[in-house]
């Protein structure tokens, strides 16, 4: 393999794709000129409207332009398109609308070509690997197209094959990119033009994993090994037998789109348990996994007739670090306190603020964006009005959407459309809220139990309200069981760990010179009918058991010290 073509490799590498096109530049240059021609077109468009007074007039026209010129420009800029569609600090309000309609529609390729790829990659014609394949693709994208197929052992299966000659393209239109991020950034504002070519290379390493079909198959396992014990999941398995870099084949998946409001109600689903079950599972993949599906428009999102929900099209994920992870969940606790100071310094950890910026200025204009969202009513909080007000915050402050983050918001955002597709009246936060709610009460992590603590006292003092709050919202789903947690719980106080939060909770009960039994009572009249004495009984008894084995287990080393201290021969005093 000459690792000097990139169109040999399938990771990119910016270094390596400038090298072969600044040495073979006549093989850019009509695409540089096309893209150009279009695009200055649309440049020009945009200053005539300026000159003329035009601009209000002419915002929707000249939106749709964009969207149709990156259209035409092919599969890159489609993929741009979507990508700057979540970058709030790069776009305009009136242009972001428009670029969320992109959807990677594209006239399909002849089967001819499609079955000489799946001939090439498989080392058998498609006769031969399938006893079954439709003669017309199912879906076409701008990366490739599906075929409905079946395996001679009788499994159905949907036959995913690549664009013709993607890799060559992708990469001349990713050097194209970079070599004009390195000129336009430093003339850009510092929220525009940060690192403008770093934001290329993620996009392009992205889209190179993206094309690897190989490495799809083993995102959608590790997915489902994620989701494995929960039954309103559903992610296709991998046929690795008939799978290579450039063709995928996996199990069909009988469902129907879930935009397809019709179908669904034909179906007899409940949408509110198709959403709750889709947005769980978004929380879970960034709060829980770290491990998220960064695509999930409405192509790769399917009801099942039996209700659950499908996940398909793994090629662009993201993996969330443990910092990132408990960064967002700290994030998380200080909107819930509205601790706007202690959230400004989140997004400095995030990256959405650089570590030298002044804060002072920030942590008002935050308390202003979030405030007006969840201040008066809960239930009124969106993804969308956030990420709306953010774009408007972003042009006033040195604001910067981190690429990893762009990828998060674009899946939230996604979802919670999808969601209010089903349901207008959906409010994303009635199931994010318990959700959250239910984490910080079963607190299994050393971690979660902090955060827990920050949540529950504020400048040492107990917020009564606050786990009030916590348990309503926790029960508001009827399948949370709160015995368990309360287990979890007393073996936490009962621990060494615990100690300092069961001197606090003492201090609590008497703080203020006065025995706090109001607030201990309404907490009972709200808990008490999960909590009946048989099983009180055996909470109590599994904690006290966990505690003596933890006792006896922390007097064993102190044992063995002293056998060992018995046993030693006595010191002659001789250095």
């Amino acid at each position: 393999m000459n690792s000097s073509d990139p169109h040999r490799t399938r990771r990119y590498d910016s270094a390596t794709i400038a090298r072969y096109y600044w040495r073979r530049p006549w093989t850019a240059l009509w695409r540089a000129l096309t893209i150009v021609w279009l695009l200055g077109g649309f440049a020009l468009g945009l200053l005539s409207d300026r000159w003329l007074g035009r601009s209000v007039a002419n915002q929707s026209r000249r939106a749709v332009q964009i969207r149709k010129i990156l259209t035409r420009l092919g599969p890159t800029f489609i993929k741009v398109g979507q990508a700057l569609s979540t970058r709030p600090d790069l776009i305009r309000p009136d242009f972001l609308e428009e670029l969320i309609k992109l959807q990677d529609q594209l006239p399909p390729f002849s089967n001819e070509v499609a079955y000489r790829i799946i001939e090439r990659e498989l080392g058998r014609t498609p006769d031969e690997v399938y006893s079954f394949i439709s003669d017309q693709p199912v879906a076409a994208a701008s990366l490739g197209q599906v075929y409905q197929a079946r395996l001679y052992s009788g499994e159905e299966v949907a036959v995913k094959v690549q664009r013709p000659n993607l890799l060559p393209l992708l990469s001349r239109d990713l050097f194209l990119m970079r070599w004009a991020a390195g000129w336009i950034g430093p003339f850009l504002p510092l929220n525009l033009g940060h690192e403008l070519t770093l934001i290329v290379d993620e996009f392009g390493s992205k889209l190179f994993e993206e094309i690897d079909y190989m490495n799809e198959g083993r995102n959608a396992e590790k997915f489902a090994a994620n989701f494995q014990n929960d039954p309103r999941v559903k992610v296709p398995a991998i046929y690795w037998r008939y799978c290579s870099a450039q063709v995928l084949t996996m199990e069909w998946i009988n469902g129907f789109k879930l935009t397809d409001t019709a179908q669904v109600s034909q179906a007899g689903l409940n949408t509110d348990t198709l959403i709750e079950a889709g947005v769980t599972a978004g929380l879970r993949q960034l709060l829980e996994f770290g491990f998220f599906h960064a695509d999930p428009h409405p192509g790769n999102l399917f009801a099942m007739p039996d209700g659950r929900m499908a996940f398909i099209d793994f090629g662009m994920m993201d993996q969330l670090d443990m910092t990132t992870k408990e960064t967002l969940v700290d994030a998380v606790v200080h909107l819930i306190n509205q601790d706007y100071a202690n959230l400004a310094d989140d997004f400095v950890k995030l990256g959405f603020l650089t570590p030298d910026i002044d804060l002072m200025p920030i942590v008002p204009a935050l308390e202003a964006v979030f405030q007006d969202a969840i201040g008066s009513s809960v239930g009124s909080f969106n993804f969308k009005s956030i990420t709306d007000k953010f774009s408007e915050l972003m042009y006033e402050y040195p604001f910067r959407v981190p690429a990893k983050f762009a990828l998060i918001i674009r899946s939230l955002v996604t979802q919670e459309g999808l969601a209010l597709s089903l349901n207008p009246d959906f409010k994303i936060v009635e199931i994010a809220y318990p959700y959250v709610a239910r984490r910080l009460l079963t607190a299994e992590t050393t971690s979660l139990r902090r955060r827990l603590i920050e949540v529950l006292f504020k400048d040492g003092r107990f917020q009564w309200q606050r786990l009030e709050n916590l348990l309503m919202i926790a029960r508001s789903d009827e399948k949370f069981d709160l015995v368990p947690t309360a287990g979890l719980g007393l073996q936490f106080l009962l621990s060494a760990e615990g100690q300092y939060i069961r001197r606090l909770i003492l201090l609590a009960l008497t703080e203020d010179n006065r025995l706090h039994t109001e607030e201990v009572q309404r907490l009972w009249l709200l808990v008490k009918e999960d909590f009946q004495p048989n099983r009180l009984l055996d909470v109590a008894w599994d904690a006290l058991t966990d505690y003596s084995r933890e006792r006896a287990a922390a007097l064993v080393p102190a044992a063995v010290g002293s056998l060992a201290m018995a046993f030693q021969p006595a010191s002659d005093g001789v250095g």
